[in-house]
């Protein structure tokens, strides 16, 4: 018999709005894992069952969906994501390709600026760590410069922290030699004490603002970004996201769509704080917060930083201190020491919010657990704590994650061999540099590992399925890059889709909401071009979501078969 809600059972309202039917379903739901077929009602799964038991449900006017035998299973859930500046990148800037080098960076730049206006800028990236460190001198500036054609150029890194810009820049920045820096950031300069265009930190923010200001209606932009980032989402299974930066400016803006019936997913924010990069920051941030709560918006954690991001950064924290070969910017060994995190993580807690700490390396992420350790003797185990971006963890700091109830935040996608982690090994060598993403010690101690994209940062495009089949194969599947990277620390399928379903959506405060199909959750599903579960891992990677259904709303269509 279908499983069926107290609401559908014994309501006044019987109506079944849709149902799903000749399908394979994966529930993700222990109590009933597979079936066949399932109702909806005001965007609700109010029962789950067989064909035969659902046939029963359909009455006129219900919208019956025929899945012709497909795979269906709940609509993903991606636990780190930058859905304004991803939208916004997809739409208005120009994208960069991954690993791009100097002389791809500067075609593609002298490209855009040539379909441009005089005074227009040219946005974009991002640049990986190792090439933005290497492009602060006067040459690489002016190599900029003749690229711009003139006009104003900003490129972010992968961290999202810093920019490369070019003279033009600078100039209509208001920037020259003698600036000052500005609190929390640095103009970098070379030996003559010459700006080259490298901003970080708060510095970056100051570019921001002069694009924001040359803009046409930079407000009038931002739902259509919200609405494309949201959307490219969408078409790759994601219906619930978490934002990785979310300014009041953004949270305005999902708000507002979110009110008029237009934002296709759940929206948890992550407000910076804690970090001098800009005006809608800290404290005034948290008080505004509470106001833009709405039905899939859920303003619930506090964003802290220990250091940038993964991989090809390279500029955090070492248990044994400072940066590692790679190199650093001062000001990158640590955006928050230990007390100003534990004071961050009370002010948090204090207001009822999460937090989601980055902490990449073996020191920063110690000094994220030990935070922890602090909240937990005062708070007990109320809070949520993330820990995103855990790429390099001590062995002995491992067991801490479970029996501190911290989440893995595991993003990006790099635990497979490509150009940029051909030298993970060697940054720490002898050490955690040797069990990169160590997922597998994480599974078997017990520690929930929640999955997300961080595109843009890591990927120009967000694909949850490569995602999903690397980190059982621990493989590329592009043969360029043979090998494994780090094996022994793979996990097996059911566990790689739990952490982009299950245990996402449990880690963002959604798990009464989505993560599985079950009656009273949300009707999130997909519809998928293969039979997930039963083909070779090393094909996952080339899944085509065929339909995303967010609230028993179809928001993405790669075949309209119904």
């Amino acid at each position: 018999m279908a499983e069926i809600s107290a609401a559908a059972a014994h309501g006044a309202d019987h109506r079944i709005d849709l149902v799903v039917r000749d399908s394979d379903v994966h529930t993700l739901d222990a109590g009933r894992p597979r079936a066949s077929a399932f109702a909806v009602r005001d965007g609700r799964v109010v029962a789950v069952g067989s064909d035969w038991d659902i046939e029963a449900l359909v009455q006129p006017g219900t919208r019956v969906v025929d899945a012709g035998g497909r795979t269906v299973m709940p609509g993903l859930v991606d636990v780190h994501t930058q859905l304004g500046s991803g939208g916004r990148a997809a739409v208005w800037e120009l994208t960069l390709p991954p690993l791009s080098g100097v002389v791809e960076i500067l075609g593609a730049v002298r490209d855009r600026a040539g379909t441009l206006g005089r005074d227009e800028w040219v946005v974009g990236g991002v640049v990986v760590g190792p090439l933005f460190q290497a492009v602060g001198n006067a040459a690489m500036l002016a190599a900029l410069d003749e690229a711009g054609e003139g006009r104003p150029v900003m490129l972010r890194d992968d961290s999202l922290r810093h920019r490369w810009v070019n003279s033009r820049a600078l100039e209509v920045m208001g920037v020259d030699d003698a600036t000052p820096d500005p609190e929390g950031g640095r103009y970098v300069r070379d030996a003559g004490g010459r700006a080259v265009g490298l901003l970080l930190g708060a510095a970056s923010a100051e570019a921001e603002r002069a694009v924001e200001r040359a803009a046409p209606d930079p407000h009038d932009r931002d739902p259509l970004s919200a609405r494309t980032g949201v959307a490219i989402l969408n078409s790759v299974g994601v219906t619930a996201m978490q934002d990785a930066a979310t300014t009041e400016r953004w949270l305005d803006v999902f708000a507002g769509l979110d009110r008029s019936g237009g934002l296709n997913g759940w929206v948890v924010g992550s407000l910076p704080a804690g970090e001098p990069a800009g005006p809608e920051h800290g404290g005034s941030l948290l008080d505004a917060a509470p106001r833009h709560r709405s039905p899939h918006v859920r303003p619930d954690f506090v964003r802290a930083r220990l250091g940038d991001g993964p991989g090809p950064a390279r500029t955090h924290a070492r248990a044994s201190g400072g940066c590692d070969g790679g190199g650093c910017f001062a000001g990158d060994e640590a955006v928050l020491s230990g007390e100003e995190l534990e004071l961050l993580l009370e002010e948090a807690v204090a207001r009822g919010l999460h937090a989601k700490v980055h902490a990449a390396r073996d020191g920063s992420v110690r000094r994220a657990l030990d935070a922890v350790r602090v909240m937990r003797t005062r708070h007990g185990d109320g809070p949520v704590f993330h820990i995103a971006h855990p790429e390099f963890v001590g062995r002995d700091d491992v067991p801490r994650f479970r029996e501190l109830g911290v989440v893995v935040d595991a993003s990006p996608v790099e635990w497979f061999p490509d150009a940029a982690s051909g030298g993970l090994a060697r940054q720490d060598a002898g050490g955690a540099g040797e069990r990169p993403w160590p997922l597998r010690e994480f599974h078997e101690a017990g520690v929930a590992i929640a999955a997300g994209s961080d595109w843009p940062a890591a990927t120009p495009l967000p694909n949850p399925w490569l995602g999903i089949e690397t980190m059982v194969t621990r493989r590329n599947p592009d043969p360029t890059f043979p090998g494994d990277l780090a094996h022994d620390q793979a996990l097996d399928l059911t566990t790689a889709v739990a952490a982009h379903t299950v245990v996402a959506a449990e880690a963002m405060g959604l798990s009464h909401e989505t993560g599985r199909l079950r009656p009273g959750l949300s009707a999130d599903f997909i519809v998928l071009d293969r039979p997930l579960f039963d083909i070779p891992v090393d094909e996952i990677h080339a899944t085509q979501v065929v339909q995303t259904w967010f609230a028993g709303r179809r928001v993405h269509a790669y075949d309209t078969w119904s």
